[in-house]
């Protein structure tokens, strides 16, 4: 997977749809590297 820092689309809105995109792989890449964290007592 590649995720590039260039859009590619001359459209608009095309290119706002594709940075949402990126930044939600980004966000669920992120996630998956998070330490779950659980209550001590």
């Amino acid at each position: 997977m590649e995720l590039s820092l260039k859009l590619t689309l001359y459209d608009y809105n095309v290119q706002v749809s594709e940075a949402l995109a990126n930044v939600k792989v980004i966000n669920k890449v992120l996630r998956l590297g998070m330490p779950v964290r659980q209550q001590t007592n």
